[in-house]
């Protein structure tokens, strides 16, 4: 069972959700989270270090995403599950879920969506609905609690 996760409050239902259910079925789960590539758009003004802002960046993606997923490694195994956590760096969400899923034979995602409809999501983007309309495994979608929005 696959379960990403964006460290948000929301993708954090998805995550519990995805661990009581793994518990329920006593199934390996993998927690993984994505940062995406900085995109930087540099102008003719000197004395800004583009290749420097990218290692900052970098750098506190991943000790960001180390954190995140000690915690959510420590929720999993108090629930006695056996665990995986995954850091895809440099990747669009989308992309790395459905590749992650097919490479380690996930027969289920388990993720949250924001709920978000009509303009805002064709605006905003829906990483879940990418993922629904790709992934060749089944994606249980924990939507958002309508008491938050």
């Amino acid at each position: 069972m696959l379960l990403p996760t964006d460290g948000s409050e929301i993708a954090a239902k998805g995550v519990e959700k995805g661990i009581d259910l793994a518990t329920r079925l006593g199934a390996k789960i993998t927690i993984i989270t994505v940062s995406e590539p900085l995109i930087l758009y540099v102008g003719a003004e000197g004395g800004w270090n583009a290749a420097s802002a990218m290692a900052d960046y970098d750098e506190y993606q991943a000790k960001t995403a180390a954190a995140l997923l000690l915690a959510l490694r420590k929720q999993a195994e108090a629930a006695a599950l056996n665990v995986e956590t995954l850091h895809v760096p440099k990747a669009q969400p989308a992309d790395a879920i459905v590749e992650t899923a097919k490479s380690r034979g996930c027969d289920l995602i388990v993720m949250a969506s924001h709920g978000r409809r009509g303009f805002r999501r064709l605006i905003l983007g829906s990483q879940t609905a990418e993922v629904v309309a790709r992934s060749s495994a089944p994606v249980l979608v924990v939507p958002p609690d309508p008491s938050q929005g």
